[in-house]
């Protein structure tokens, strides 16, 4: 007889995450999982089938009333066993009295509709190699790690309804990618953060003031890998940040929606130009 549990994953696991992540086609950034895990070490589940790993979702606390799923997989040879729906379960279970977000893909949106989740906007990925941009003069460009952590902490929180300190340290500091920030007159003006990934890089966030500092930082960006593709998940309702990436030559690739199980948070999305992670928000 076969026997199945759910648990935590450990550190060690994450890596398989990504693995899983790649093979459904997602592209994470190749080191994404070592941001996450600090997120919340207790909000990575797997569903284990005589030990073995078989389905997983991660459900991430951030702060005392919010959290965000994803990551949730169930490996094709086991699917229609119901595997997937109890490490589900398991994970709203860990995110319960919060409101909830995630990123659901077109084909489980239904579903997460059943489990209490209302769409708020669709999150689209671009994709291509930006072309025929001219670099906006009066934006000063710095690596993001020479700005104190306390400012871009604050400044994450305007697009993001949760403080995610630990999230936000390893996520610009990784050695893997690029982070820059916008500065003018001696303020924070944007962020911008370039991972490398399997496939195309990977643009997240892409926070800014103006189309001028998205423009920036998204070509200071894509300077760091020149002549390579890349990819960033765009907030369909920011008419302005559809309009730069169309103008950059990127164009649709695939698309999520953005869902919650509460009130759509109060984030500044006009100034959202690119979400940081469709895994954690």
């Amino acid at each position: 007889m076969t026997a199945f549990h759910v648990s935590s994953a450990g550190a060690e696991d994450i890596s398989r995450l990504s693995d899983w992540a790649e093979d459904e086609g997602w592209n994470p950034g190749r080191s994404d999982g070592q941001a996450f895990f600090p997120a919340d070490p207790a909000g990575f589940l797997f569903g284990r089938l005589d030990g073995e790993p078989v389905a997983s979702v991660s459900a991430v606390r951030y702060g005392a009333d919010f959290g965000f799923v994803g990551l949730y997989i169930a490996r094709p040879p086991f699917r229609g066993h119901g595997y997937g729906i109890r490490v589900w379960r398991a994970g709203l279970e860990h995110l319960a009295g919060r409101n909830v977000g995630l990123d659901g893909v077109v084909a489980q949106q239904e579903n997460y509709r059943r489990s209490g989740f209302s769409t708020a906007w669709r999150n689209i990925r671009y994709q291509g190699t930006p072309s025929g941009g001219v670099m906006p003069g009066g934006v000063a460009l710095i690596d993001a790690r020479s700005v104190g952590f306390g400012e871009l902490a604050r400044y994450d929180r305007r697009f993001f309804p949760a403080e995610r300190d630990a999230f936000l340290a390893s996520w610009i500091t990784l050695p893997d990618r690029t982070a820059l920030a916008a500065v003018a007159d001696g303020r924070l003006r944007g962020l911008g953060v370039l991972r490398a990934a399997r496939g195309p890089s990977r643009v997240g966030p892409l926070y800014a003031s103006s189309g001028k500092v998205a423009l920036a930082l998204l070509m200071g960006l894509a300077r760091t890998a020149p002549g390579e593709p890349l990819v960033i998940d765009v907030p369909e309702p920011n008419e302005a940040a559809v309009r730069l990436v169309e103008h950059l030559g990127l164009t649709p690739s695939f698309e999520a929606a953005r869902m919650y199980t509460g009130p759509v948070p109060d984030v500044d999305l006009a100034g959202m130009y690119g979400v940081t992670s469709l895994e954690l928000g």
